[in-house]
């Protein structure tokens, strides 16, 4: 085990995939690449769904989505037809780490973390994440904080404006300028603020990936060599590496020199990223097996919640994302069930091997699991889907929308929601550098993103709570 640090510090970069930043990008990122020469580094397992929400809230809690009660940014509220609702902070009822620390007598500073909107009470300050609806908002804990930081850095930006956007010099410039303000809020924290554990999370990686990685990957069916965006992603992890480098100048923990405190820095992501290749329009699918029935037939791609279902002659439904959500329409639970509550289990099941034997359009079969939530979560609150479906290794997303342009086809190569090149990729990164042990740079891909809080507290010599699911990085922990 690690011996006790003062401070720790965590980069948080959302999407940052692992095989890009450590294996092509890494010789051109000067901080991060000091850092991981006197660190440990490698993959982190994400969460299923691999999710910006629930998966920070997962890493920093060390509690998986069903105990989270968290199954992505849409849930069910109940089991009506209509009943979803988008998931926020409030969701969020087990113990972060800062709770944990601040019981301790540890003070914090958190800086757009995923879930930690709406603002609430901690040991330290916050400000809040993408999930802040505007600035009018109550963004920070004090509630003063807002006024201190429209003061001294200016109107903050909580998440790039409309980024689902064919402009793509517009998006680009809206990157840039948040996470300048963001990074600028977070040292101006570190330098005025008292603080043992500061955490800071930048939505920039994220956005840009989804808005230029077509122009970045050759693995992507519309990249286009020498395209006039090819550069924008990489040039921007050369930004944040400066940003990074900043950060550590800023609290004398930079590229080994001397300090007189000792701080353990920690870069970590939710998930990663990859291209992708197309979209399963999973209600066309269960229309075409006789499991989905309209009303009527659009004319044109339509949402699934602006069509009328037959709920009478309808079995299951689905919703699009980056996986896919399948609920069933059972009897007794629903307003209009079809399954009888006694076949429930075995039709899952069946249903499950027919949506994993799902194929392309050439006829290959896809690599698609169909997760059956209580056997993938330690345990499962509120109202999960009946399925979570991570179609080929997330090579393919989930599209809801019925009346595909191409034929009423289950494949389609446009997204319904706006522009978006890339999907998540389960395995995000995660480095950690600290004077208190005895490392050389070596490369250890079994982490798991629920190991990160008990990393924390171990480095703070805090107790780690027996009910986490995540052991520390550094070694054993101690349990309570």
């Amino acid at each position: 085990m690690f011996g006790m640090a003062k401070k720790v510090l965590i980069i948080g970069w959302d999407c940052a995939p692992p095989d890009w930043v450590f294996d092509k990008w890494i010789d051109d990122l000067p901080t991060l690449k000091s850092l991981l020469k006197k660190g440990v580094y490698g993959n982190l397992t994400s969460t299923i769904p691999p999710i910006t929400v629930p998966a920070w809230q997962s890493m920093l809690t060390s509690k998986d989505p069903g105990q989270l009660g968290v199954y992505g940014f849409r849930n069910r509220k109940d089991y009506s037809y209509d009943g979803q609702y988008f998931s926020n902070g409030a969701d969020i009822l087990e113990p972060a780490v800062w709770d944990i620390l601040g019981k301790a007598g540890k003070k914090s500073i958190l800086v757009g973390v995923p879930q930690t909107y709406p603002p609430r009470e901690i040991n330290g300050h916050m400000v809040t994440c993408f999930l802040t609806p505007s600035i009018k908002s109550q963004y920070t804990y004090p509630n003063e904080l807002r006024d201190e930081i429209e003061k001294n850095i200016g109107e903050y930006i909580p998440d790039v404006k409309h980024f689902r956007t064919e402009d793509r010099d517009y998006i680009l410039k809206q990157i840039y300028q948040a996470t300048e303000t963001r990074f600028k809020t977070f040292r101006y924290l570190l330098k005025n603020k008292e603080w043992d554990f500061a955490m800071i999370v930048e939505m920039g990686t994220d956005r840009i990936h989804h808005s230029f990685w077509k122009f970045l990957d050759p693995a992507h069916p519309k990249y286009e060599k020498g395209n006039k965006y090819e550069n924008v992603i990489p040039e921007y992890y050369k930004y944040l590496d400066n940003e990074l480098k900043k950060t550590l100048d800023a609290v004398g923990a930079c590229c080994g020199k001397p300090t007189d405190e000792d701080i353990s820095v920690m870069v970590v992501s939710d998930h990663g990223a990859k291209s992708m290749l197309g979209g399963i329009c999973i209600n066309e699918w269960l229309i075409k097996e006789g499991l989905l029935t309209l009303k009527e037939y659009p004319k044109t791609f339509t949402p699934i919640e602006k069509l009328e279902i037959d709920w009478s002659k309808t079995k299951v439904w689905g919703a699009g994302g980056y996986y896919a959500r399948i609920f069933m329409n059972v009897q007794g639970r629903e307003p209009n069930g079809q399954i009888p509550a006694n076949e429930y289990k075995k039709f899952r099941l069946e249903l499950k091997q027919r949506i994993e034997n799902i194929k392309d359009e050439t006829g290959k079969k896809l690599l698609t699991v169909a997760h059956i939530p209580e056997e993938t979560y330690k345990e499962v609150k509120r109202i999960p889907p009946d399925l979570i479906v991570i179609f080929d290794e997330l090579r393919w997303r989930s599209v809801g929308s019925v009346g595909n342009p191409n034929k009423n086809s289950v494949y389609t190569y446009e997204n319904d929601t706006g522009p978006d090149d890339a999907n998540h990729a389960q395995q995000g990164m995660y480095l950690l550098s600290s004077a208190k042990g005895n490392l050389t740079g070596k490369r250890d891909d079994s982490p798991h993103l629920m190991d990160i809080a008990p990393t924390i507290l171990d480095l703070l010599d805090v107790k780690i709570p027996k009910d986490m699911l995540g052991k520390s990085i550094c070694g054993v922990g101690i349990g309570v």
